[in-house]
C-alpha cells in the first residue's frame, strides 16, 4: 500500500471526523463562547496531545487494553464521570450566576497561568478518558500504515497531521465562536449557554456509560 496515495482519503477521514460532534467539540465550543479564544486555546492543545498520545500507544500496542472487556470497562466508566463532572460544574456555574443575578466576576483578557494549565488539562483528562478514541485509533491508523514499513514512526507522523489538521480546525472555530463573545457572555446568555453545555455533557457522558463496543 503506497502511503502518498492513501493521504487524500486519510485527511478526509479526519476532517469529518474532527467535525463530528462529540466531548470535545462540546469543551471547546462551551470554552470559546464563555472564555473566549485565549481561554479556548489551552483546552485545544490539551484536547490534541491526549488524541497524540493515544496514537502512540495503539502504535506501541499498549492501547490493547482497550480492547479487552475490563480495559473497555475501565475507560468508558472513567470517560462517563469525567464528562458529568464537567458537566456538573456547568449546571453549578448556572446556578450561581442566576444567584447572585448574572453578576460575576469578568474574566481577563489574558488568562492566568493556574487557569491556563487547568483548561489545558482538562482538555488531556476528557481525551484520554474517551475510550471511542483508543479503539478509534486501533481501528482507523493500520487503514493507512503500510504493512512492510516502519509502523511506530508512521503511526506517529500520521498522528501528527491529524493533530495540525485537527488544531488548525478547532482553533478557527474557537476564533469564529469567541468572535460572538460579547454576545455569549450577557449574564443570561452566559447562565443558558452555561446549562445547555452541562446538559449536552452530562449527556455525553451518560452515552458514554451506556456504550456497548
Amino acid at each position: 500500500m503506497d502511503l502518498l496515495a492513501t493521504l487524500p482519503a486519510f485527511l478526509l477521514a479526519v476532517l469529518l471526523i474532527s467535525a463530528s460532534p462529540g466531548p470535545a467539540m462540546a469543551l471547546i465550543l462551551r470554552r470559546a463562547a464563555l472564555r473566549g479564544f485565549r481561554g479556548a486555546v489551552p483546552t485545544v492543545l490539551g484536547l490534541e496531545l491526549g488524541l497524540y498520545l493515544w496514537a502512540l500507544a495503539a502504535a506501541a500496542g499498549v492501547a490493547l487494553v482497550a480492547a479487552s472487556e475490563a480495559g473497555f470497562l475501565l475507560l468508558r466508566v472513567v470517560g462517563a464521570a469525567v464528562l458529568i463532572v464537567l458537566g456538573v460544574r456547568a449546571w453549578r456555574a448556572a446556578w450561581r450566576q442566576r444567584g447572585s443575578g448574572g453578576s460575576l466576576d469578568p474574566e481577563p483578557a489574558t488568562p492566568s497561568r493556574r487557569r491556563w494549565w487547568t483548561a489545558f488539562g482538562e482538555g488531556v483528562l476528557v481525551q484520554l478518558a474517551n475510550p471511542k478514541a483508543a479503539i478509534f485509533m486501533l481501528a482507523f491508523y493500520p487503514q493507512f500504515v503500510p504493512v512492510d514499513g516502519p509502523v511506530f514512526a508512521t503511526t506517529a507522523a500520521l498522528a501528527l497531521l491529524q493533530v495540525a489538521v485537527e488544531t488548525a480546525l478547532y482553533l478557527a472555530l474557537a476564533a469564529a465562536v469567541a468572535r460572538a463573545g460579547t454576545w455569549f457572555r450577557r449574564p443570561r446568555v452566559r447562565r443558558r449557554l452555561e446549562a445547555v453545555s452541562g446538559t449536552v455533557l452530562v449527556v455525553l457522558g451518560l452515552r458514554v456509560a451506556a456504550a456497548g463496543r
